[in-house]
């Protein structure tokens, strides 16, 4: 059956790939030929792009917002831009290629459906490309796409394409990776980005935009295990809602429909869904994404933090807890520091015990001698938090499997987990 496609539909990914492979310019391309792109932003461009000596306008520059990125001709934050088309809405994360930014591409990563992972043709697959497929099976993005760019530069040669197909499949067939797809393409001559390429007629596949529009990523929600962590109680207290009491987040996963038994955690009280509301109408069920409020047929003491699940499917409950982090923080890890931990609505105080083993990003290899945590390091730990948090692991539910670590005293962020 195929999927029904909509305007509807958000599909969010990310851009990964070596310095000068092409990044910015493939969504300077893809903007461009899609007239995603506002009159005056392109006035603003054409301009910037004379002055710098360009004959025409410089694709890249549409997310090197940065005036620093601008100047050196490369990216360092994570640039994110917007675009719809008929079929679709889409959030491009366009992250960093530079080895001192994995944090950044984990961060932009988080939260994608897609990784496209651009590879210079003339290069071949190289260390970056290494460790940028390793952070999106580690991050177990569902979808893959290896976009084979500057394919003009080694006259459209489809034996070069084969042969980086060949290279990556190698390393992707040790890794947690379903979906790849692979794309040959020239994104400064916009072939196969979103308008087939006449140069490449041996590619029988879609151009790239072609294919992130008719992707089938329903699925990739986890619709099983039905999970609600509550943000905050509703209590409106106004005519003909005097005895309201609803439970009000967002869907992680799942669906929930009235009638439903249900299972409050970590309480273990039980009862039933008495009511499904929006702002406007009461629902039958709710799914994940969805924003809703819940009443049930018992009083039951629930805050922020619990959660509502299906009595017959419960996640763990767990003060001990294994997670691959990535650390995001400018300071090393503090031994045995306190931090607050947050895992959906709900926040714990949290301790790392152990570093079970840090990843060797460039060889993948693990380390299990070196147990100091500093900025960009990838590795596996063990954290005991205060309270039980009810979690899932990260394969089975991106959302309940996810975690922060936040610094109280200077309440940054300084990591990153998935729960294994």
């Amino acid at each position: 059956m195929s999927e029904k496609l909509d305007n509807n539909q958000l599909l969010r990914f990310t851009t990964a790939g070596s310095v000068d492979d092409g990044k910015s310019t493939l969504i300077g391309r893809l903007l461009y030929d899609s007239k995603s792109i506002f009159e005056d932003q392109l006035e603003a461009i054409t301009n910037t792009s004379k002055k710098k000596g360009h004959a025409g306008v410089d694709l890249a520059l549409f997310t090197d917002g940065l005036r620093d990125e601008r100047e050196q001709g490369i990216t360092i934050d994570v640039a994110y831009r917007y675009f719809t088309t008929p079929k679709r809405k889409f959030i491009i994360a366009d992250t960093p290629g530079h080895i001192q930014y994995t944090r950044n591409m984990v961060t932009g990563a988080s939260t994608a459906n897609v990784a496209t992972i651009l590879i210079d043709a003339r290069h071949g697959v190289i260390e970056q490309t290494k460790r940028h497929a390793f952070i999106a099976s580690l991050l177990q993005i569902p979808h893959i796409i290896v976009c084979v760019n500057k394919m003009d530069l080694v006259d459209y040669s489809e034996k070069v394409y084969n042969d980086i197909i060949r290279q990556f499949e190698d390393i992707s067939s040790k890794m947690l990776v379903t979906d790849v797809r692979f794309i040959p393409m020239s994104a400064l001559n916009g072939d196969n980005v979103v308008n087939k390429s006449k140069n490449m007629d041996w590619y029988q596949g879609a151009p790239m935009l072609h294919t992130l529009e008719t992707m089938h990523i329903s699925s990739d929600i986890n619709k099983v295990d039905a999970r609600f962590p509550v943000q905050t109680v509703l209590r409106p207290q106004r005519e003909g809602f005097i005895d309201y009491r609803g439970y009000a987040g967002r869907v992680a996963s799942g669906i929930f429909r009235k009638g439903d038994e249900v299972t409050v955690m970590p309480s273990g009280f039980t009862s039933k869904i008495k009511s499904i509301d929006t702002l406007n109408k009461e629902l039958e069920e709710a799914y994940a994404p969805m924003s809703v409020s819940i009443t049930l047929e018992d009083d039951i003491d629930i805050s922020r933090g619990d959660m509502i699940v299906r009595s017959n499917n419960k996640p763990e409950a767990s003060q001990d807890i294994e997670v691959m982090l990535c650390w995001l923080n400018n300071a090393a890890a503090k031994p045995r520091a306190k931090y607050t931990i947050k895992h959906t609505s709900n926040d714990q105080k949290a301790m790392i015990k152990e570093v079970v083993y840090k990843y060797n990003i460039n060889t993948l290899e693990r380390v299990k001698d070196d147990k100091e945590l500093n900025m960009n390091d990838i590795c596996k730990v063990k954290i005991r938090t205060t309270k039980p948090l009810m979690i899932d692991s990260y394969r089975e539910n991106r959302t309940t499997g996810s975690i922060i670590l936040v610094d109280d005293a200077t309440n940054e962020t300084v990591a990153a987990g998935m729960i294994v």
